[in-house]
């Protein structure tokens, strides 16, 4: 079992979601068992959406953690907002509305837990 954590704030780059992506990749390079590229593509994707997520609701700071488990890989995003991500009807014309519904069809399950200073911890856990 790995797990990787990465406190992500200040900078541009250090933020985005490409960097995210990017780390997420490298951590799953690394594993001793490699996933199926359907599910490393799929790790990588709900990486992207959470810390998008993230981004976008709570000022810029977040943390990224990626555990590898026998039979899964979990992604928890933590930020500083307590508003939990909530299904909204996908807007076509360009507003969002796909992401959190998309974490939940690739995820087994997801689950938001409030953390006690304030802040949430959003987990999705993706099969290998």
């Amino acid at each position: 079992m790995g797990t990787m954590g990465t406190d992500l704030a200040a900078g541009p780059s250090a933020v985005s979601p490409a960097y995210a992506r990017e780390r997420a990749r490298g951590f799953l390079d690394a594993l001793a068992r490699p996933l199926a590229r359907e599910a490393e593509q799929s790790v990588v994707l709900v990486v992207s959406e959470l810390v998008t997520n993230a981004l976008r609701h709570s000022g810029g700071t977040y943390t990224l953690e990626l555990t590898a488990h026998p039979d899964g890989v979990e992604v928890a995003v933590h930020d500083p907002s307590p508003q939990a991500p909530v299904m909204h009807t996908p807007d076509l014309t360009g507003t969002g509305g796909f992401g959190w519904r998309m974490v939940n069809r690739l995820a087994l399950a997801t689950h938001v837990t409030a953390a006690p200073g304030g802040g949430k911890t959003v987990r999705a856990l993706l099969p290998r």
